[in-house]
């Protein structure tokens, strides 16, 4: 047990990565791409401004006095993507219902194309990251197929060397693959809860206009 530590220790986790062969460099690649898209919408989705509690009380009582101009101004002071939706619908106040909900939702599908960003590539990063590890088992599968061909007889450093540098490779694929799905259901459970409240909203001004 001491000798297998002191081996270990000998050899850096970094030297240890690198002896996956040339698919680690794109599977780093993959890692990094990943990790950046996961900041770049987590403080997005963070810093975006939500209406407060009492804006679609506030919102309701202009509409039905008839102030659409102070109702517009209201939406804009909040500055956000509950208020930009309800915006569009003022804005086309007198047209027929479903006109009004199919520009609130075609609002509602720009807010979401800008929550969702590149969201697209963690998915595919989820699936693309373990099959190039796995790509990189069979290359390693094959190479001691290869020595073993050339070698005039089978030794355990022989089969060893080539298979446990591409299970490195299969390792960090899957980790990688891992990482990235948590990711991606992660940033689209957190759209989805916020799509779900604008849908809730956009009802509830639906229902307003009709009621008015």
């Amino acid at each position: 047990m001491i000798f297998i530590f002191q081996i270990a220790a000998e050899i850096s986790y970094w030297d240890l990565l690198l002896k996956g062969g040339w698919l680690m460099y794109p599977l780093f690649l993959l890692s990094f791409i990943a990790v950046f898209i996961f900041f770049d919408r987590f403080f997005y989705l963070r810093g975006q401004k939500h209406a407060d509690a009492g804006f679609f009380d506030r919102l309701k009582e202009l509409v039905k006095d008839g102030k659409v101009d102070a109702a517009l101004a209201l939406c804009s002071a909040s500055n956000s993507s509950e208020s930009r939706i309800m915006k569009k619908g003022i804005q086309n106040l007198g047209k027929p219902l479903r006109d009004i909900h199919e520009q609130m939702e075609m609002e509602g599908k720009l807010e979401v194309y800008k929550y969702e960003g590149n969201v697209y590539f963690l998915g595919v990063i989820a699936g693309v990251a373990p099959m190039m590890g796995f790509i990189g088992t069979i290359s390693g599968v094959i190479k001691i197929f290869y020595n073993i061909s050339l070698a005039d007889n089978i030794s355990i450093s022989l089969i060893s060397g080539g298979l446990y540098e591409k299970l490195i490779t299969s390792g960090v694929g899957l980790s990688i693959g891992i990482i990235a799905y948590v990711a991606y259901h992660y940033l689209n459970n957190r759209i989805n809860k916020l799509v779900q409240k604008w849908e809730y909203q956009s009802v509830r001004f639906i229902d307003l206009i009709n009621n008015n």
